[in-house]
C-alpha cells in the first residue's frame, strides 16, 4: 500500500482529539510569532535601528516577549467578552499548563474551539496590539516621553 494523505498520523500514539489540540496550538502560536516578528521588525524601523537578526540573542529575547505579550493582550481582549461557562472553562484549560507560554496557548486553543469567529478576533485583537506598540515605538514618541521624564 502506497503513501497516503495521512501518512503523518502512522504510528502517531495521540488520538484524533488530541492531534487537532495540538494542530490548534501549533497554528495559534505561528500566527503570533509571525505576527511579533513584524511588530519588531517595524520596532526597530521605528527607532532607526537595523533590522532584528536571526542570531541576536537581545533581537530574539525581544521576539520572544512579543509574542508572549500579545498571547496576554489576545486572553485579555477575548475574555472579557465571554460568559461565565467559558471564563471558567479557559482559566481550567490554562491551568493544565506546565508554564506561562502553554498556560497561554491552551487557553487560547479552547477559545478557537468554543469561538467560531475566533481568528476575526485574534486579527482584530493582533492589529490593535501591534497599533499600540508601534505608537509606543514612534520616535516621536519617544522623544516626547523622554522629554517629559516619562
Amino acid at each position: 500500500m502506497g503513501p497516503s494523505a495521512f501518512g503523518h498520523q502512522h504510528g502517531d500514539p495521540r488520538n484524533l482529539a488530541e492531534r487537532i489540540e495540538a494542530q490548534l496550538s501549533e497554528r495559534i502560536l505561528e500566527a503570533a510569532e509571525m505576527a511579533a516578528l513584524e511588530l519588531l521588525v517595524g520596532v526597530h524601523q521605528r527607532a532607526g535601528r537595523p533590522a532584528p537578526e536571526e542570531d541576536n540573542a537581545r533581537d530574539r529575547a525581544e521576539w520572544v516577549t512579543l509574542s508572549d505579550d500579545l498571547l496576554s493582550h489576545l486572553r485579555a481582549t477575548l475574555r472579557n467578552g465571554l460568559p461565565e461557562a467559558d471564563r471558567a472553562a479557559l482559566d481550567a484549560a490554562e491551568a493544565a499548563g506546565n508554564d506561562a507560554r502553554s498556560r497561554a496557548l491552551r487557553g487560547q486553543v479552547l477559545l478557537a474551539r468554543r469561538l467560531p469567529d475566533y481568528w476575526q478576533r485574534f486579527d482584530s485583537a493582533r492589529l490593535a496590539f501591534v497599533e499600540t506598540r508601534l505608537t509606543e515605538a514612534s520616535p516621536d514618541q519617544s522623544w516626547l516621553r523622554r522629554l517629559l521624564g516619562g
